[in-house]
């Protein structure tokens, strides 16, 4: 045998021999709940057993999920969407819901929906772009707003705001000072030399504060995921918390 079966052997005899002696010990009960703490103490293990290499525990686990995850995916669909919407409203065509429109109303995204489908057959699937159409200028419609609002007229509402003497004064006058500066190492339309080259070095390092403090912002939820796992193996599993 290799090492990594071995290693993997030892593994699963030390899970196995941890939960036969937590169950003994009345620390976890044979039940449903406890039975769900054990999956999911395993499937746990089997991820993080990706830090040594890829091996088949790690692969069955990442199937599972990505299999769960698809199944709750479409039972959402299904039951909120297809059902809920759709079928149910099909049952009472010609009848006004709550909000007074007719069932007839769903034909559209139905036909929309459908037409989608035909991405599936060489002949047809031109018919596709008019729903992927619809979709792509409707989102944009819905977030282009939003982003304009969170992220360029927030932005333009800091740096006019009047500057005062106090560290809310200071903050307006850094954001203001940070916009100008990146927006000129943008301007490529004059050589950065001189006051512009200084003025967009500037800019460099705001742009690379705020780089830094995206990352470590992912980093720290990510840290937060380990930390809630860890918590739960040490507390939940092996009660040793």
């Amino acid at each position: 045998m290799t090492r990594g079966r071995i290693l993997l052997l030892l593994l699963l005899l030390t899970f196995a021999g941890a939960n036969g002696y937590l169950l003994a010990t009345r620390q976890l009960r044979f039940d449903w709940e406890g039975v769900g703490v054990i999956v999911a103490a395993g499937l746990t293990l089997a991820l993080f057993s990706f830090l040594y290499r890829d091996n088949p525990l790690f692969r069955f686990a990442e199937h599972l999920f990505v299999g769960v995850a698809a199944a709750y995916v479409f039972g959402q669909y299904w039951y909120q969407i297809l059902y809920g919407e759709l079928v149910v409203r099909f049952r009472t065509l010609g009848q006004a819901d709550s909000a007074g429109l007719s069932g007839w109303w769903m034909l559209a995204p139905t036909v929309l929906g459908l037409l989608m489908l035909t991405r599936l057959s060489g002949r047809l699937s031109w018919l596709s772009r008019i729903s992927f159409a619809f979709v792509v200028g409707l989102g944009a419609g819905l977030t282009i707003p939003r982003y304009i609002a969170s992220f360029v007229l927030a932005q333009l509402e800091s740096t006019l705001r009047p500057l005062s003497w106090s560290w809310q004064g200071l903050n307006l006058l850094l954001i203001l000072c940070g916009v100008l500066a990146v927006l000129i190492y943008f301007f490529f339309s004059i050589e950065h030399r001189g006051a512009v080259g200084a003025v967009s070095r500037v800019g460099i390092y705001f742009l690379m504060v705020s780089f830094g403090a995206s990352f470590g912002y992912t980093v720290m939820a990510r840290l937060s995921l380990l930390i809630g796992r860890v918590t739960f193996l040490l507390r939940d599993w092996l009660h040793v918390m």
